[in-house]
């Protein structure tokens, strides 16, 4: 399912046999994930040293995929936190993100467990590749979805003993019991059902403790395990679907969001973008806030910057005045529904804000095109918004703006100028009617 897919849709996960990241990776494997998309962003992280296969098996008489992780190079026995957050930052932003989501989770409870710093953890069964494969996997794949919003039911994690890198310890392991706190799970089976690297897998990704919510079901997929024992399905199962049943349930209506995040397209003049031809369109969005009141203001410009460079529509600050006087400021955030895992995370990462609000949005944007302009010998970007065939908005570029004045060292007023009369001279002017054909091309000029 590369290429344009559906964004915004809901996973359900259920856990109640266990959950494992191989599983979960093969169960969206099945779900429809491209194997591609997948395989893609592994490859990125390890590269030539994993291979992922899939093969159709039966658990308790049910039919599955099961997936094996194939090391094609030799494993180092354990890697700390540092490390793999470097391994990660080749991906992109949302799978980047929330593959940083987890480890973090899991190297908080695992400095938890042994009372020392995250940053000193040192990963034994989670650094192998094995593990840094299933966790990459299913970033990439939930993206490759178009999933935006996660939950799961309760988790089984298993009972007994086993024997791990710290000795012989008893089934669920503290790190797991650390990282089950909040989420309902029960014993389920024999032995170690999730390790620590699986339950944050799940904790990071998924935001609510629930049954199966009210959707309407896209795909199924149902992932296996590598035992078969005779009293229990040994699977993971996932539905996604959609909890708007308005929203458009077959692939291709949808697709990335462009500059921005509010969809319309970089391209050859005259290629429309956004909505349909002149019209304008509703889409879904999250808007996230957060109160901060002890941030250095200085670094409020780099907060701002790295939200919208990791695909946030918009996001912005209001002064606020908090209990007992205290100057602050609200942090606002606004995107489409798949990154709100990712932008919140950032947000925790940038600012010293202990909470996050979610609420959902609707957004009317305009048709919009962005077309080049001769300014001072050089293409210079401006964005049309129309509607019906009619320019509302006509807009330079401003960071195009900015860099051409530094290159020609001119003000930027200057240039600005310039590029609202070469908009004019082209027929861009609003209130004209929005004819492509007529605006002058770059190879015309």
């Amino acid at each position: 399912m590369s290429g344009d897919v559906v964004r915004g849709r809901h996973l359900w996960i259920d856990a109640s046999a266990g959950v494992a990241g191989d599983m979960l990776l093969a169960a969206l494997w099945d779900a429809g994930a491209s194997p591609d998309a997948i395989r893609g962003a592994v490859d990125t992280v390890l590269p030539g040293a994993v291979a992922l296969t899939v093969e159709p098996v039966t658990r308790a008489g049910l039919r599955a995929l099961k997936l094996r992780v194939e090391a094609r190079v030799e494993d180092p026995p354990h890697r700390t936190w540092t490390e793999i957050r470097a391994l990660l930052e080749v991906l992109s932003g949302p799978v980047r993100e929330r593959a940083r989501a987890v480890f973090t989770r899991l190297a908080e409870a695992e400095a938890a467990v042994h009372g020392i710093t995250a940053d000193d953890v040192h990963f034994h069964e989670v650094g192998a590749l094995d593990s840094i494969a299933d966790v990459v996997g299913v970033c990439a794949a939930l993206d490759d979805l178009g999933v935006g919003t996660v939950s799961a039911g309760e988790v089984a994690v298993g009972s007994g003993r086993t024997r791990t890198a710290h000795g012989d310890l008893p089934v669920p392991v503290p790190a797991v019991t650390e990282l089950a706190r909040g989420w309902r799970v029960r014993g389920g089976g024999r032995g170690v059902l999730p390790t620590p690297t699986d339950l944050a897998l799940l904790r990071a990704l998924a935001g609510t403790c629930e049954e199966l919510p009210s959707i309407v079901v896209d795909t199924v997929g149902v992932g296996a395990g590598t035992r078969d024992p005779a009293e229990r399905a040994n699977v993971v199962r996932v539905v996604v679907g959609r909890t708007d049943p308005s929203t458009p349930g077959e692939p291709g209506e949808g697709g990335e969001p462009g500059e921005g995040g509010e969809g319309g397209e970089r391209g050859a003049l005259g290629s429309p973008g956004g909505a349909g031809p002149g019209e304008a369109s509703g889409e879904a969005a999250v808007l996230l806030e957060a109160n901060v009141d002890d941030l250095d203001p200085r670094l409020w410009p780099g907060v701002l910057r790295a939200l919208i460079d990791a695909g946030a529509s918009d996001a912005w600050l209001v002064p606020i005045v908090m209990k007992k006087g205290r100057p602050a400021h609200t942090l606002s955030v606004l995107c489409a529904p798949p990154l709100v895992p990712a932008l919140r995370v950032l947000m925790f990462r940038h600012t010293s804000t202990l909470g996050v609000r979610e609420s959902p949005r609707r957004k009317t944007v305009l048709a919009r095109t962005f077309v080049d302009v001769d300014v001072l010998g050089a293409a210079l970007t401006v964005k049309l918004g129309h509607v019906d065939g009619v320019l509302v908005q006509v807009m330079p570029e401003f960071e195009d703006v900015a860099a051409l004045a530094r290159e020609r060292g001119r003000p930027e007023r200057e240039v600005l100028a310039a590029a609202v009369h070469a908009a004019a001279v082209a027929g861009l002017v609003v209130g004209n009617e929005w004819q492509p054909v007529a605006a002058v091309s770059p190879d015309q000029r």
